[in-house]
């Protein structure tokens, strides 16, 4: 399965005025980085950068005055992502500017059923929080302390790293990208083997020997009816 984990850095929060000023992707083939990544910056022509989203990210108005505007990168945005899912973090506030951004350019939106949300998948998993980036790195144990501003491509690998983790770690990824690819446990790869393990035929013979099943069943006769093991086993007579 093919994914791009991303984040777009904007002129404010509004997206029906407000422009897209900042894209990066990192690319994830079965919960991998493939090494692909896509950054670009983009002129908001004349949106200027709100003062509070410039000292979110620090992008200037004079940056972005030579960058190309959204229409001539967007053939290379689609071409990037192509059909793979889109994942961020707070993807409500992204796709609501990406999909803005594609309606003035007379293109559809992304489907809602090509999008995660890493930050209603860390709600769930993790329901007392805090679940912002910064805290999910520290949660995690992700080095972000070079991230002193937010920035769209940065932002992606740190959340690729999370992502990774939420999803249950390296370990994990490694047997979900083999078992996606139909690989039995014969197969290997150079980082793991995925072992398939079967049921036994026939179940193992009971170690415990009878003396010591009704020494057991002695013990639990003695704790009275409230012993929680009385609701598994009746008391010795």
């Amino acid at each position: 399965m093919r994914e791009i984990i991303f984040d777009t850095e904007t002129t404010g929060l509004d997206n029906k005025l407000d422009r897209v000023i900042e894209i990066g992707g990192i690319e994830l083939d079965n919960h991998f980085p493939t090494g692909r990544t896509f950054h670009v910056y983009i002129n908001p022509g004349d949106r200027a950068v709100h003062p509070e989203a410039l000292a979110v990210h620090g992008i200037t108005d004079e940056f972005l005055k030579d960058k190309p505007r959204f229409e001539e990168v967007v053939e290379q945005v689609v071409d990037f992502f192509g059909e793979a899912r889109w994942v961020a973090h707070n993807a409500t506030f992204d796709m609501g500017f990406i999909n803005a951004e594609f309606a003035r350019l007379g293109r559809p939106p992304v489907p809602a059923d090509k999008v995660l949300d890493t930050l209603a998948l860390a709600r769930r998993k993790h329901p007392m929080g805090p679940n912002s980036l910064d805290a999910l790195c520290r949660r995690y144990g992700i080095d972000n302390s070079h991230r002193t501003k937010h920035g769209a491509l940065l932002d992606s690998e740190l959340l690729a790293e999370v992502y990774i983790e939420m999803i249950g770690g390296r370990q994990a990824a490694l047997g979900l990208a083999t078992a996606e690819r139909g690989q039995t446990n014969d197969a290997t790869t150079d980082d793991a083997r995925l072992l398939v393990i079967g049921q036994r035929p026939r179940p193992l013979p009971p170690r415990l020997t009878e003396a010591e099943r009704k020494a057991h069943a002695e013990l639990v006769g003695k704790l009275g009816e409230k012993a929680i093991w009385a609701r598994y086993e009746p008391p010795a007579a």
